[in-house]
């Protein structure tokens, strides 16, 4: 099989995964939502921050290290592996010592308890990264698809349940835990590396020289990101964090789901070809534009229907989101394109860039949270726009460098896509502010979107369009 047809079947297998698990999610939060209270939703965001640094760390870099790593061995993996257990268990000794001090920070009690439940995945996700990435290396994501599916069901059933029995914000927590240890018992069935009882200090100082750079950059990036909901969770009420997880968990969906797609694709695929610049820009420019393609008009679409998307799944008590989620909509739209030039540099060894370039967009994140705090959650989106954009200035200036593939080539390849979206923002609108109810307006607009999209793209005979048509036409179904 050429190198072609397995991206183009890794990205099919990826996007089935990709949807079929978000869609099992989607349905779990909508139907959690109308049950738990924003508050319950509050208490989760207040740790989303501890959580999510503790899985940056968790993760540490040496996925990403072994899967670029040409000569790979099995004692390098197994280095891997026995150096992720003991991250695990002490980043959950860490959280369950810290558990009183959190609470405190809050002054909320319960996030005592809650947190030392919340990080028992950190302990069972330790157990199998190796062989997900063992999967990964080989291009193997029909496997990965299958578990993570199961993983998902598993985990929205447990958390259907306890919500349904009336255990609050606790089927939340033990959800995480159920799926974590369902994908555990999965990846080790489904295992193609084999465990050795070997560790390497050798092989510990070639993976973490690459990849501790990278933890730093998701250390760095999981502060950003969640900073947000640290300051709101403190200087807010708990409903109002709740309302702003709720929209960014709903803005952030499809930009999530397509930078899943393309980076576990796009990793492996572009390690092969990293020695040919030549052969690296015209793929990654193709993945640009596709990219942009796609999530463009999905995220103004959601932005425009957000309403009626937000009143008929979770009921109008969650209305003071939708303000915050179509401005987040904005800020995700170039989620993808972030990822894809990140990717870029872990393709060509340099973390150290990597994490440069965290630090200092991490700064200017922190600097225009501080001017928006002061105007509240509303201005805090807007900052989170702003902060997305200069975010794409700065990615894209050693993408330059290494590939010639710069800003304005970039801003050349993604315009004409902004053109098609404008037209389709533009029908979306106007249907909606002429429709009646939530349903009508939802299903027209969706309709008119859809439509719209379609025409202009096939009469500017757009290349995006082809592009991905033959994407589809090459891809066989095993």
């Amino acid at each position: 099989m050429s190198l072609r047809q397995q991206a183009f079947k890794g990205i099919m297998w990826n996007l089935t995964d990709n949807l079929a698990v978000q869609v099992i999610q989607f349905v779990t939060s909508i139907y959690m939502a109308r049950i738990l209270s924003p508050s319950d939703y509050g208490l989760m965001g207040m740790l989303l921050i501890f959580t999510a640094l503790s899985d940056a760390i968790m993760n540490g870099g040496f996925s990403t290290a072994l899967i670029r790593k040409t000569d790979r061995t099995d004692t390098d993996a197994a280095t891997a592996f026995y150096f992720n257990i003991v991250v695990g268990l002490a980043l959950y000794g860490c959280l369950f010592l810290l558990a009183p001090a959190i609470a405190a920070f809050y002054k909320v009690p319960l996030l005592q308890d809650l947190i030392k439940v919340a990080a028992i995945p950190f302990v069972v996700n330790a157990f199998f990264l190796v062989q997900r990435t063992y999967l990964t290396i080989r291009m193997d994501f029909k496997t990965q698809a299958k578990i993570s599916v199961v993983s998902a069901l598993a985990k929205g059933g447990t958390g259907i349940g306890m919500a349904y029995a009336g255990y609050g914000v606790w089927a939340i927590a033990w959800s995480g835990v159920a799926g974590a240890t369902i994908s555990c018992i999965l990846y080790w069935w489904h295992s193609v590396w084999k465990l050795r009882f070997c560790f390497s200090w050798r092989s510990f100082r070639e993976l973490f020289g690459f990849g501790s750079k990278l933890m730093l950059s998701g250390v760095l990036d999981v502060l950003g990101n969640n900073l947000f909901t640290l300051i709101i969770g403190k200087k807010f009420a708990a409903s109002s964090l709740g309302y702003y997880t709720r929209a960014y968990g709903y803005a952030s969906l499809p930009p999530t789901v397509l930078t899943g797609v393309l980076s576990r694709v796009t990793l492996p695929m572009l390690s092969q070809m990293q020695d040919d610049n030549e052969r690296l820009a015209k793929v990654y420019r193709q993945m640009l534009r596709l990219a942009a393609f796609i999530v463009f008009p999905l995220m103004i679409g959601i932005a425009l229907l957000a309403r009626p998307l937000i009143v008929l799944m979770i009921t109008d008590k969650w209305l003071p989101c939708v303000e915050y989620m179509q401005l987040l909509c904005f800020a995700f739209m170039l989620y993808p394109i972030h990822a894809l030039n990140l990717n870029l540099l872990q393709v060509k060894g340099r973390s150290d860039l990597f994490l440069r370039l965290e630090i200092i967009k991490k700064g200017l994140m922190l600097g225009l949270l501080i001017v928006a705090l002061p105007f509240g959650i509303r201005a805090i989106c807007i900052g989170g726009i702003v902060s997305s954009f200069l975010a794409w200035i700065l990615n894209t200036y050693y993408t330059g460098k290494l590939i010639r593939v710069g800003f304005w080539k970039q801003m050349k390849d993604v315009l004409p896509v902004m053109g098609y979206t404008t037209v389709m923002g533009i029908a979306v609108y106007f249907v909606r502010i002429n429709t009646g109810s939530d349903v009508t307006g939802l299903l027209w607009g969706t309709l008119a979107g859809i439509v719209s999209y379609i025409i202009v793209t096939f009469g500017f005979r757009a290349k995006e369009m082809r592009y991905l048509m033959n994407i589809i036409k090459s891809y066989q179904p095993d």
